[in-house]
């Protein structure tokens, strides 16, 4: 009986492999998603070179430009998050990843050896895309008192402390 619950319990790690596929095939939807955006951007940028667009269109242009950059951005820092997540789930619960032994680059980046480093690395990307959304409102803010300035100015620094404390944290 003792047997046989250890096996049942041991087996069902497998139900990860639900979270590991649904992590994959979004963050696969998410690369198509953003690469879609990102051609579509890129298409409505011929006309920014045309001499026929007015000083006013073509600062439309440049500023809807850089926004749709930064969703780009954020929509291929998700999906990393979620591949991420499926790779570091996959190899903390079912197995290593034979393919990744061989390969030096992409096994540093995706090898994971305990929940702690998953959260670790997860926590950075999710910090990446604040910063990446940050960016975005900043982008699209308009600063009509001193007051805003000084907190678009602490909200600056206080993305630089996160970044900071999340480096000083890996040299421990």
């Amino acid at each position: 009986m003792q047997r046989f619950f250890e096996y049942v319990l041991w087996e069902s790690r497998l139900v990860v492999l639900v979270a590991v596929v649904t992590s994959l095939v979004a963050g696969l939807a998410m690369f198509f998603v953003a690469t879609v955006d990102a051609f579509y951007m890129l298409t409505h940028l011929v006309h920014y070179a045309s001499p026929e667009l007015e000083t006013a269109a073509r600062l439309e242009l440049r500023n809807s430009t850089i926004t749709h950059v930064v969703e780009v951005v954020d929509g291929y820092l998700l999906a990393t998050v979620l591949l991420i997540f499926a790779f570091g789930l996959y190899e903390l619960f079912i197995k290593e990843i034979d393919q990744a032994k061989g390969h030096t680059a992409a096994s540093n980046v995706l090898m994971i050896t305990s929940l702690d480093d998953l959260k670790g690395r997860l926590a950075k990307v999710v910090l990446m895309i604040l910063i990446v959304k940050f960016f975005e409102y900043a982008l699209n803010m308009s600063f009509k008192t001193p007051m805003d300035l000084l907190q678009f100015a602490g909200g600056i620094a206080l993305l630089g402390l996160a970044l900071y404390l999340s480096h000083k944290g890996d040299s421990h």
